[in-house]
């Protein structure tokens, strides 16, 4: 493989069709598989396996760094320069590409090749993978543009197609009826667009010139306004929110795809899935003698072709056909299979009401570790909060409640309006609504203590910080 490989995952977008277990503060890459690796791990996994590469550049939320961050680490990548770009908000596929290659350039010249993954796609055949992205590499150094087109098993109704006549591509279709599926996979000449490519970093640039110019311009001078944090083996260049807010927001595909005329496509079989509804997720892996996988502990009874997933609670299922039955500790979904697209309508309901069971988990992450929400009332609140080894809250403050903090695991230290303090575990401490405070783990175990909030309002929003060494305050 050349040198100047670069795989580009792009980590974004909100799941919604995977709610109630992903949400927009822990979206599908997230989700964990049997194996116990996440989606956004296998992505990383399916780049590095290709050989060769030395770099690997990923584009996510700002809020989604630290746990970003968090998931590589557990793949032990000490060799791999890491490169992030870090978005103050989604802007589509167009911007994160369009800045991945402006930042690829800089780093490593015009022709830089670029191969972008989606964070949230099953690939199952790595070899099989390995050779499409080889001849993707011999297009995109004859200044193509590449997209890898999966040979369709079914008609499937929930992606978008490919028409192509031999590598090069004729035209992008929109999600087709059911009919209309059938009759592109009969033709043979209809791929699945996998919303993976491969191209130069200065053809993707070119061509984006000349069909959507005002984009480029747009990455360009936000790029020109951002900052870049360099590190051991790492950077972090965080898009200036006020000219990012510029960009427009349109895929990749409308941005160049469909409009350029060196657009190439490499059929192939790679046992792909974007898991785009519980339907597809629920295919993966081992079933049953009756055609159901369970991901719960779990009592069956007459039982055939459904999906249960709970990691909690037990589940008692009897009398049930073609079902998901997904369990949270907030939330249940129950769906008919056939109807697992509509998740969606859910989920944007849900954001539409202001109800946050579209955003958090009961258990929200941050740069410092996490806290679980035990109980929720409308005067108190109690939080189980586990803070990594040297993590650091912020010092804050609160107008509108207090705080009692009492060690379960580890050692705490406190600052508590004019006083520091360490606090072992079975000690506590009392903080008064206006007091400034801040909670570290001077330790190298984890953190563990109980948090219960009271007062007239709870809300997250309910916090001033003055110092942050993650960066949240200016």
């Amino acid at each position: 493989m050349p040198k100047n490989l670069i795989p580009t995952v792009l980590c974004g977008g909100a799941g919604s069709r995977l709610w109630p277990i992903s949400r927009e503060g822990h979206p599908k890459p997230f989700i964990r598989l049997p194996d116990n690796q996440s989606l956004l791990q296998k992505s990383f996994l399916r780049g590095l396996a290709i050989g060769g590469v030395e770099e690997i550049i990923t584009v996510t939320n700002r809020e989604l760094f630290f746990q970003t961050e968090d998931e590589l680490a557990e793949l032990n990548l000490r060799d791999i320069q890491m490169n992030y770009i870090l978005e103050p908000f989604g802007r589509n596929t167009a911007a994160a590409i369009v800045a991945a290659a402006l930042a690829a350039t800089k780093d490593h010249g015009e022709d830089a090749i670029l191969l972008v993954l989606a964070a949230d796609h099953l690939v199952s055949d790595k070899e099989a993978f390995r050779q499409a992205v080889i001849k993707a590499i011999e297009l995109a150094e004859n200044g193509r543009l590449v997209t890898f087109g999966i040979k369709p098993t079914h008609p499937e109704t929930g992606y978008g197609y490919i028409e192509a006549n031999g590598s090069d591509v004729v035209r992008f279709v929109e999600k087709p009826e059911a009919q209309v599926a059938q009759e592109y996979m009969d033709s043979g000449r209809f791929y699945w667009n996998s919303g993976m490519f491969c191209f130069r970093a200065d053809v993707i640039l070119r061509e984006l010139e000349i069909c959507s110019p005002d984009i480029v311009s747009a990455v360009k001078a936000c790029m020109a306004e951002s900052k870049t944090l360099r590190g051991d083996r790492q950077t972090q260049l965080n898009l200036d929110p006020e000219t990012f807010r510029l960009v427009p927001d349109i895929s990749i595909d409308y941005a160049v795809m469909e409009k350029s005329s060196v657009v190439s496509v490499v059929p192939c079989d790679i046992g792909w899935s974007d898991i785009g509804s519980w339907a597809a997720l629920g295919a993966i892996g081992e079933q049953d003698e009756n055609g159901n996988r369970v991901e719960a502990q779990a009592m069956l009874h007459d039982v055939k072709n459904c999906y249960i997933k709970s990691d909690a609670r037990f589940v008692g299922a009897i009398g049930l056909d073609n079902l998901v039955i997904v369990d949270t500790p907030d939330a249940l979904l129950v769906a008919d299979k056939a109807h697992s697209q509509d998740v969606k309508k859910i989920y944007t309901q849900l954001k539409k009401e202001g109800n946050e069971l579209y955003k958090w988990h009961r258990t929200v992450y941050r740069p410092w570790g996490s806290y679980t929400v035990l109980e929720d009332s409308d005067r108190f609140k109690m939080k189980r909060l586990e803070v990594k080894p040297g993590g650091r809250l912020s010092l804050q403050m609160h107008h509108h409640r207090s705080e009692h903090w009492i060690v379960v695991s580890g050692m705490a230290k406190v600052v508590n309006g004019d006083r520091e303090m360490l606090i072992n575990t079975n000690e506590s401490t009392y903080i008064p609504a206006g007091h400034k405070h801040r909670l570290e783990n001077p330790g190298v175990i984890d953190l563990v203590l109980i948090e219960v909030q009271s007062g007239e309002y709870l809300g997250e929003d309910d916090i001033v910080r003055f110092q942050d060494v993650y960066g949240r305050v200016e």
